[in-house]
């Protein structure tokens, strides 16, 4: 699968727009950091991720790479606080303050809760606030509005958009979703060969 050559500045953002099969997974997982390109480069802050081992990518993706994705992976055992925690620890990094994050997510009232009861967008509201806790140079979003109605889309994409604008990240948002279109001029199709 060949992608086209990406490049963006901090707080700019990119939209990857493909049906299902088209590669857009492929691409994410690229960019992550998850799977090494067979061909040309994958540069971050500097730094070539193929080049870098397991612990090295790891402790980098922490610091530097924020991940949204489709279904919020959090942690059962642990409240909404906690999973934002566990971003600080695994990546060794302090970044942002939890209290405050929480405070502009809307979800201070929830933060001793157990995620179990958060509702679908509380939960895709504590995946973005954990994808931001270590202020990445980098938010990668998998399909961030593909289960949400109209106006709950339109909410989480000005949300990453904001939040990403103001700790200066560069933004990608992977997606089958037109609807994003209107928010963000900036896109490329991915199709399948």
């Amino acid at each position: 699968m060949i992608f086209p050559d990406i490049a963006l500045e901090a707080g700019e953002s990119l939209l990857v727009l493909g049906k299902s099969g088209s590669g857009k997974t492929t691409l994410l997982n690229l960019l992550a950091g998850l799977l090494k390109p067979e061909t040309g480069e994958i540069l971050l802050s500097g730094k070539n991720l193929a080049t870098l081992n397991g612990q090295e990518l790891d402790l980098f993706r922490g610091k530097e790479i924020g991940i949204v994705f489709q279904k919020p992976h959090l942690l059962a055992a642990l409240n909404v606080k906690e999973n934002l925690q566990m971003a600080h620890f695994f990546s060794k990094k302090e970044g942002q303050n939890i209290e405050e994050l929480l405070g502009e997510l809307e979800l201070a009232a929830k933060a001793k809760s157990s995620v179990l009861t958060l509702s679908e967008g509380e939960a895709q509201r504590v995946s973005i606030a954990r994808a931001l806790a270590n202020k990445p140079k980098l938010i990668l979003a998998d399909e961030p509005t593909s289960s949400l109605d109209d106006q709950n889309a339109e909410n989480v994409i000005k949300l990453l958009k904001t939040q990403a604008a103001k700790i200066g990240a560069a933004l990608i948002i992977v997606t089958h979703d037109q609807r994003v279109k209107s928010h963000i001029a900036n896109f490329v199709e991915v199709k399948s060969a």
